[in-house]
C-alpha cells in the first residue's frame, strides 16, 4: 500500500502460545489459592514437624515438603513471602494436619503456635512434688532439683516440645515473684507481716490449714492476731514439714516431733517458721496480705472439711470436745 506502514501478522502458534501460557498462569493462580485457603479433612492425620531455631522460611518450607504437607517447597516459599507479613517465623514442635492450607500454615508459624505439654501445679503443692511432677513430664529436656520453698507460682503452665523443663521451672518462679509484687501493693494496714518473705511463710501455713477457699481470710486473721498478741502459732502443718520435707506423713504427730525446736516448730517457736513450708496459691497470698479482721484466736476441725473457731480458750475447749466427739462416732 503506497504510503502506508506495513503490520506483520503474527504467526498463529505465537498467539497459541501465548494463550496457552496465559491458560498455564491463570491454572497455577487458581491451584495457588486453593493451596493456600484449603481446610484439611475431617479426620485428617496430625503431622509433627521440628521447625528448629533461626530457620529460615526457606529451609522451613523444605521440611515442610520433607512431611508431605506442601507440593513445593519453593512455591510455598514464594508465596509467603508474596502474601505473608513481616513477622518471623517461630522454632518449635507443630502438629500440622493433612491437607491444611498453605496460608493456615505460614501463619501459625509466625505466631508460634507450637505443641505444647501442660503442667498442673496445684495449689500447696510442695517444692519436692513439684521437681518429680516436672520431672515427670514427657517431651521436655533434663531435669530439675527441687526449687526453693515457696518460690513456685502454683498454676498451670504450658511447655514447648523439647523446651528444657530448668527454664518451665524458672517461668514459675517469675511467676510467683509478678504475683507476690502484685499483691504486695495491695496489702492492707491489717497485715501483720513485714516482707514478701514473711508473706509467703504465712501464706503458706494458711494453704496447709485448710482445703476451704472460703475460710483463707479468716485463718490468716487468726494468726495474725496470734503474732500480734505474740503467742505461739501452733499450727500442725510446721510440725510435719522438717519430718517429711513436704510429703504426706501418713501418721498422726508424735509427742516427740511436737517438742522438736528445728525452726519450724511453731509449738516451741514463738512467731513464724524459719521459712515456708510448701508453695501458696494466690488467693493464700491475698489472704495474708488482707486477712480477715475479728477476735479468733483459736480454731479446730469440725468435722465438715472445715473449722470451728474461738475467742477464748473456753470456747475452743467446748469445740474441741465437740471434734473428739465426731471423731468417736465415726469409730475413730
Amino acid at each position: 500500500m503506497a504510503g502506508g506502514a506495513t503490520v506483520a501478522r503474527q504467526p498463529r502458534w505465537v498467539l497459541w502460545g501465548a494463550v496457552l501460557a496465559l491458560a498455564a498462569m491463570l491454572t497455577m493462580g487458581v491451584w495457588a489459592a486453593t493451596m493456600w485457603r484449603r481446610a484439611p479433612l475431617p479426620g485428617a492425620a496430625r503431622i509433627e514437624v521440628e521447625i528448629p531455631r533461626g530457620a529460615s522460611i526457606g529451609q522451613a518450607a523444605d521440611l515442610l515438603e520433607a512431611a508431605g504437607l506442601v507440593d513445593s517447597s519453593r512455591v510455598f516459599e514464594l508465596l509467603s513471602r508474596t502474601l505473608g507479613d513481616a513477622r518471623e517465623i517461630q522454632y518449635g514442635t507443630y502438629g500440622f494436619f493433612e491437607g491444611e492450607g498453605w496460608g493456615r500454615i505460614l501463619e501459625r508459624l509466625k505466631r508460634g503456635d507450637t505443641l505444647v505439654v501442660r503442667i498442673a501445679i496445684p495449689e500447696g503443692m510442695p517444692s519436692v512434688l513439684v521437681a518429680e511432677r516436672l520431672n515427670g513430664v514427657g517431651r521436655l529436656r533434663g531435669e530439675v532439683e527441687p526449687p526453693a520453698e515457696g518460690s513456685v507460682l502454683p498454676a498451670t503452665y504450658e511447655a514447648k516440645i523439647g523446651e528444657a523443663r530448668a527454664d518451665v521451672l524458672k517461668r514459675m518462679q517469675v511467676a510467683m515473684t509478678d504475683e507476690l509484687e502484685r499483691l504486695w501493693q495491695l496489702r492492707s494496714g491489717n497485715s501483720a507481716v513485714k516482707s514478701k518473705d514473711e508473706a509467703v511463710i504465712l501464706a503458706a501455713i494458711v494453704e496447709k490449714e485448710t482445703g476451704d477457699p472460703s475460710e483463707r481470710r479468716r485463718i490468716a486473721g487468726l494468726y495474725t492476731n496470734r503474732l500480734k498478741q505474740g503467742m505461739l502459732l501452733q499450727a500442725d502443718p510446721t510440725v510435719i514439714y522438717p519430718v517429711t520435707k513436704g510429703r504426706p506423713l501418713k501418721r498422726r504427730i508424735r509427742q516427740s516431733e511436737l517438742r522438736a525446736d528445728n525452726g519450724y516448730n511453731t509449738y516451741v517457736r514463738k512467731g513464724l517458721p524459719q521459712g515456708p513450708i510448701t508453695n501458696p496459691g494466690r488467693e493464700s497470698l491475698a489472704a495474708v496480705l488482707d486477712p480477715e479482721v475479728h477476735g479468733y484466736l483459736y480454731m479446730v476441725a469440725d468435722g465438715t472439711g472445715g473449722h470451728a473457731f474461738a475467742r477464748t480458750y473456753e470456747e475452743h475447749q467446748a469445740n474441741v470436745e465437740t471434734w473428739r466427739q465426731h471423731r468417736r462416732e465415726k469409730g475413730i
